[in-house]
């Protein structure tokens, strides 16, 4: 707890992200950074043929939820390798809302559509559980904030999807809510499947859950109320974090003054993430970076090694002052001997990462305990499974057999039934507590 809480303040510090609050627009300070992911995002939607998968998780953040936050911390990067997996090779984004009641701190937050996971890490880390009390929530707000509020790719045969995940029932009272009835129509319209993931067993929520799913094409789940995750680490986990590190050592930013201050943001955001993060993290951080969807994370919108290695960029069109300024005394012969050296060391670590990633995954299949299938992660993935299966997007062979061989009966029906077991007591509006 107290190594999440160093994440989370010196990531907060670093990223200076900002959270929307209610009906408002997000108000994100560091807004040279997602104006420039914005651009480069369109820009390589216009220009490549590769699927766009994007995921935004609404999660309620009272006091009841602490459980789930702390699990979904752990495993977002787990999660993101899962989605990473998908071939055709994604374009991977991820966004978040996180929602309470009014008369609470906030009623929604709200991190925009992006491919830089460091800053979604970054502002998930920031989430805690407080507030609360009255048990419905403003599940409306968030819900249509999830929908209306956020940049959705328009891409065909793009994968849009919505986890709402949470413990309590709507506060249907507000009369200038949007319900979720609408919400839903107009998920649905835009090809966004809404999948609902209730924790717990609070009476009133199902039901509501269910209709969502059912209405916006999404698929119903129910875990324990702590989220049922299962924190697991390798004996690779260390190591690979470490190579990690090295290799960030490898970066080169270049361009105008205001890009490579942007990249200079990120880079110490990274480095926070890497000394602070827990190896487990740490090591799945590394393993998405090294994925073709995890490229852009790593390297952020412009950094010369790897933009020369790809012919994204001659190194003679680079102007002096657009270099780092520790490289701009150099020789054109020796600016060139610098980033063959720092690309020779890069190719070297990341043959490591992956040999040791590889060892990874087949640890972690092997030692798989049958509870983690019950958990919050796995069943983000099987809605993944089965709605990517629907627009031609395919993941691992083997990670699907796994999925299909060991998910209950009851997901074999329709996406709206329940594909976890119910727990045993229902609770009561009374037994919630905040």
């Amino acid at each position: 707890m107290k190594r999440s809480m160093n994440l989370s303040l010196a990531l907060f510090a670093i990223s200076g992200s900002a959270f929307a609050m209610g009906m408002c627009p997000p108000a994100h300070i560091e807004q040279p950074i997602q104006q420039q992911i914005d651009q480069d995002k369109v820009s390589v939607q216009e220009q490549t043929p590769q699927p766009v998968i994007d995921v935004v998780f609404v999660i309620d953040t009272t006091g009841s939820m602490g459980g789930l936050i702390e699990g979904a911390k752990q495993k977002i990067w787990s999660i993101a390798n899962q989605i990473a997996q998908a071939q055709p090779a994604p374009i991977v984004r991820m966004g978040l809302v996180g929602y309470r009641d009014r008369g609470d701190d906030y009623v929604t937050t709200m991190t925009p559509l992006t491919d830089d996971i460091d800053t979604v890490y970054a502002d998930l880390m920031s989430y805690q559980a407080r507030g609360g009390g009255d048990t419905p929530e403003s599940v409306n707000e968030a819900l249509f904030t999830a929908v209306e509020r956020f940049d959705w790719t328009t891409q065909e045969d793009s994968l849009k999807l919505i986890y709402l995940v949470g413990d309590a029932p709507p506060k249907m009272g507000y009369k200038d809510d949007v319900k979720y009835q609408a919400s839903c129509r107009l998920a649905y319209e835009q090809g966004i499947n809404v999948n609902t993931i209730q924790c717990g067993s609070l009476g009133g929520t199902k039901e509501v859950w269910q209709e969502i799913a059912q209405l916006a094409n999404g698929m119903f789940a129910a875990i324990q109320q702590d989220g049922g995750v299962v924190a697991r680490s390798t004996p690779y986990d260390e190591q690979i974090a470490k190579l990690d590190s090295q290799l960030n050592l490898t970066m080169l930013d270049y361009g105008s003054r205001e890009v490579k201050a942007n990249q200079g943001l990120k880079r110490r955001q990274s480095d926070a993430i890497s000394m602070t993060a827990s190896p487990e993290a740490a090591a799945d951080r590394a393993v998405y970076n090294e994925s073709d969807a995890g490229l852009a994370n790593r390297y952020g919108t412009q950094e010369l090694v790897n933009d020369v290695a790809t012919g994204k960029v001659e190194l003679d069109e680079v102007e002096k002052e657009e270099l780092p300024e520790e490289l701009q005394s150099l020789t054109s012969e020796e600016l060139k001997a610098e980033i063959d050296r720092r690309q020779a060391k890069r190719e070297e670590l990341r043959a490591t990462i992956k040999d040791l990633a590889g060892q990874r995954a087949a640890f972690l299949l092997e030692t798989q305990p049958v509870s983690a299938l019950d958990g919050f992660d796995q069943k983000v993935f099987e809605a993944l499974v089965k709605q990517g299966a629907v627009v031609g997007i395919d993941f691992d062979p083997e990670k699907e057999d796994s999925v299909e061989d060991t998910t209950k009966e009851e997901s074999d029906a329709e996406p709206t039934k329940e594909v976890s077991k119910e727990p045993v007591k229902e609770e009561t509006k009374e037994s919630k507590k905040d």
